[in-house]
């Protein structure tokens, strides 16, 4: 793995201001909190011990300031996160139903889908061990997505890892764009983090030793198949290992997925192995349910180990 480099983890995405509906006042009470799947993710790397840096772009409004805020307090750095002044910082609603967690953004037109390869940060991404980032990220805007390919050459031409998660919104573009799209990017990435539910969309495949072996043949060098409650399946080209989800009483999922692939990718990069990076990134997503919000649960590693100890 790429070694001398100033950062382990620089992610490329949309951070965006959370209301998450709470239960109280017949549900009409939302906490306000943090997300966006790369933000989350960089948070999730930061507190498992990884020196991240996060580029992008946010709204000139009181939100932005709160995110770096954020940002700040979980030493993660954002020298490199444009304010577009005449965009907004995107807003999402989640709401908790009976069929679990429904998400509602408001996104078209803000600030991180303004950006361009022109504008495209590039300082981060010369001194990182490795990229990260999303479908979600490439999906915003068809300059989002040119601005990926560029970050992706340049990671890589400084001999970093490129990390990817499928994260299907089809509320942002079609079904047969984001196929081609998101299977173009499995296959330029050395770590690849689909979701079951995601892949299994894409391609109509249900057997998650299928889906693996899908994005290992597409050029992928390691595959973390989320699979929930199920927990996941870990494979390269030489092993693999189904890992269970860990017990927990799960209040709400918001961001479990990029919890889970932030530790995952930090203990990679910490030296541990495929299975006990896997776990950990296990014990990690399963803690992250027990609260609300995206953010505010995602554990420290002593929280962690101490789950995996038991």
């Amino acid at each position: 793995m790429p070694v001398n480099k100033q950062l382990d983890i620089v992610t490329f995405g949309e951070a965006m201001v959370e209301f998450n509906q709470t239960g109280d006042n017949n549900g009409l009470n939302y906490l306000q909190g943090f997300g966006g799947d790369t933000s989350n993710f960089a948070i999730a790397s930061a507190r498992s011990g990884a020196k991240v840096a996060v580029i992008g772009a946010l709204g000139d409004d009181p939100y932005s300031d709160m995110i770096r805020t954020l940002w700040d307090q979980e030493g993660i750095n954002h020298e490199e996160v444009l304010t577009d002044k005449q965009a907004y910082t995107a807003i999402y609603f989640v709401t908790h139903t009976a069929k679990g967690h429904e998400f509602s953004f408001f996104r078209k037109g803000s600030a991180a889908s303004r950006i361009t390869p022109n504008t495209l940060p590039t300082r981060s991404i010369e001194n990182t061990r490795l990229l990260h980032f999303s479908g979600i990220s490439v999906a915003i805007s068809t300059e989002a997505c040119d601005s990926a390919h560029k970050a992706i050459e340049l990671a890589k031409s400084k001999g970093a890892m490129i990390s990817f998660d499928t994260n299907l919104r089809l509320k942002l573009w079609p079904l047969q764009r984001a196929r081609a799209t998101i299977m173009d990017f499995i296959s330029k990435s050395d770590i690849c983090l689909p979701s079951f539910d995601d892949i299994s969309v894409l391609t109509g495949l249900t057997d998650p030793n299928q889906l693996v072996d899908l994005c290992l043949n597409l050029g992928a060098k390691t595959v973390a198949l989320k699979l929930g409650d199920k927990g996941a399946l870990i494979a390269d080209s030489n092993q693999r290992h189904r890992i269970q989800a860990y017990p927990c009483h799960p209040r709400d999922a918001t961001g479990a997925g990029d919890t889970f692939g932030g530790a995952f990718v930090t203990r990679l990069l910490a030296g541990d192995d495929l299975k006990g990076a896997a776990e950990y990134a296990s014990a990690a997503a399963a803690l992250s349910t027990q609260g609300f919000g995206a953010v505010t649960p995602i554990p420290y590693p002593s929280e962690v180990y101490k789950v995996l100890r038991k």
